[in-house]
C-alpha cells in the first residue's frame, strides 16, 4: 500500500464542493471554488499512514503549487497536468516526505492517462476505450428484482441470451443468485444447477463473450469450464477466499465491485463519512490485494456498485463524479439498470424505469464508463450509440 491516496476530483458545482468539504455556503467555500475554477487539475491527497507533515505543506509553496489543508491527513493541491508532470520528474527533493508523495504521484499520473484497454489471449479479446460496451443481464433466478424468474428455465434463458446477441449486446452476464437488496443466499449446488446449463448452451450458440456473475469460487470455475470468459464478483473477491486462485489460474478478466455489507443487509442504513474517499481507497486496496495474489492488473475491471450499500444520493454522486475513478487505471463498469435510485426519484415501479435508466446510462457514458450493464439491450444500445457520439468515443464519417 502506498502512503498516499491521490485522485483528481471532479466537482462540477458548489453543491458538490460543499459536500466534499463538509461545509455550507461560506467564505471558505467561495475561496475553494475560486481556486478550483482557476486550476485545471485539483488533486485530493490522503495520507494513509500518518498525519500530514507540515514540512511537506511548505514544499508546495516552494513549488508554486497552492495547497488547501482539509484535515490532519488530507489536503488538496491546485495545479495543472503539465505542472504536475514537471514536478513528478523532480530528482532533488525538499524532504523525504516529498519523495514519498512524488512516488505516489508518478503512479497516479501513469494510471490516469489511460482510457483505452486491451485484454486478450487465445480464448478472448476485449477492447475498451472506443465505443462503450453493452453487457446484458441474464438472471437464471426465481427472485430477480426485474424479470422475477422468467429466465429460470434453462432453455428460456438460452433463448433470451441469443436474443441479447441479436439485439447488439457485447457481453452477456449470467447470474444464478439474486443480489438485490435483502436477497437470501442460495447454495453453491443450486447456483451451479442454474447457471452451468445456460452457459454451456450459450457458449455453443453465441459468439459474444459470457460473464459469470458470482462471488463463489467453485461456481466461477465451473462457469469458466462451461464457456464463461469473465468473472463478475460483487464482493471484489472478498466473500470467498478461493476466488483469486481461480481467476489467477484461468487468467480471465475480473470485475471488482464495491459493496458495503452483503446483499441481505447492504441497504440497512449504509453510512459513509466520505463516500468517494471510501470507495476509491477500497479499490486501491482490492487492486493491490488482487495483484499480490498473482492476477495481472491488466485484467481488472472496476464497478463502483450503484445500489449496493448506497444511500439514494450516493448513487447520483457516483455518476456525477465517475471521472475520478480513472485515476485507478482500470476499465470502469456501471450498472444502473432499473434500480431503486431511479424508482425512488421518479416514484415509479421497476417496469416503468426505462427512461430513467436511459438518463443514467447517458450520464455514465459521458463520464467515461467503458461498460454499461443493462436489462434492455435494444433500447440501451441506441442510447449508448448517441451518448458515444456526444462523448466523441466514436465519430460520424463526413459525407461526400
Amino acid at each position: 500500500m502506498q502512503e498516499y491516496s491521490i485522485r483528481k476530483v471532479h466537482l462540477t458545482n458548489q453543491g458538490l464542493m460543499a459536500q466534499e468539504l463538509g461545509v455550507e455556503a461560506s467564505k471558505k467555500l467561495e475561496e475553494f471554488a475560486k481556486l478550483y475554477a482557476g486550476h485545471a487539475a485539483v488533486l485530493k491527497v490522503i495520507s494513509r499512514t500518518k498525519q500530514v507533515d507540515r514540512q511537506l505543506l511548505a514544499t508546495f509553496s516552494l513549488r508554486s503549487i497552492p495547497c488547501w489543508l482539509q484535515s490532519e491527513n488530507t489536503f488538496f493541491l491546485f495545479s495543472s497536468e503539465p505542472q504536475l508532470r514537471d514536478w513528478s520528474r523532480v530528482q532533488s527533493y525538499v524532504s523525504n516526505e516529498e519523495e514519498h508523495l512524488l512516488s505516489s504521484l508518478r503512479s497516479f499520473l501513469r494510471r490516469s492517462q489511460r482510457f483505452e484497454f486491451e485484454m486478450l489471449n487465445e480464448h478472448y479479446m476485449f477492447q475498451f476505450g472506443g465505443p462503450t460496451r453493452v453487457m446484458g443481464i441474464l438472471n437464471a433466478t426465481p427472485d430477480s428484482f426485474y424479470d422475477q424468474g422468467k429466465t429460470l428455465d434453462s432453455r428460456h434463458a438460452i433463448d433470451e441470451g441469443i436474443k441479447m446477441e441479436a439485439e447488439g449486446a457485447d457481453i452477456i452476464d449470467i447470474g444464478g443468485e439474486s443480489t438485490r437488496p435483502g436477497a437470501a443466499q442460495v447454495s453453491e449446488a443450486e447456483e451451479l444447477k442454474r447457471v452451468v446449463p445456460v452457459i454451456e448452451g450459450l457458449a455453443a450458440d453465441v459468439r459474444i463473450p459470457l460473464s459469470i456473475d458470482t462471488y463463489k469460487a467453485q461456481v466461477a470455475e465451473a462457469a469458466i469450464q462451461a464457456g464463461a470468459t469473465i468473472v463478475n464478483d460483487i464482493s471484489g473477491m472478498q466473500f470467498d477466499p478461493g476466488m483469486p486462485e481461480v481467476v489467477h489460474h484461468y487468467k480471465v478478466p475480473v470485475v471488482l465491485m464495491h459493496i458495503k455489507g452483503r446483499p441481505h443487509d447492504m441497504q440497512i442504513n449504509p453510512v459513509y463519512d466520505n463516500m468517494m474517499d471510501e470507495i476509491y481507497m477500497y479499490f486501491e486496496d482490492r487492486i493491490d490485494a488482487v495483484v499480490e495474489a498473482g492476477i495481472e492488473r491488466e485484467l481488472i475491471i472496476i464497478d463502483p456498485g450503484i445500489g449496493f450499500g448506497k444511500r439514494l444520493w450516493d448513487n447520483y454522486e457516483i455518476l456525477q463524479r465517475l471521472p475520478e475513478f480513472r485515476g485507478l487505471g482500470c476499465p470502469i463498469l456501471v450498472g444502473p439498470s432499473r434500480k431503486s435510485f431511479i424508482g425512488k426519484a421518479l416514484d415509479l415501479p421497476v417496469e416503468e424505469r426505462l427512461e430513467g435508466t436511459a438518463a443514467a446510462v447517458t450520464a455514465a457514458v459521458l463520464a467515461g464508463s467503458h461498460i454499461i450493464r443493462v436489462h434492455d439491450i435494444k433500447e440501451m444500445l441506441r442510447v449508448v450509440q448517441i451518448a458515444d457520439l456526444i462523448a466523441a468515443n466514436v465519430r460520424i464519417r463526413k459525407q461526400e
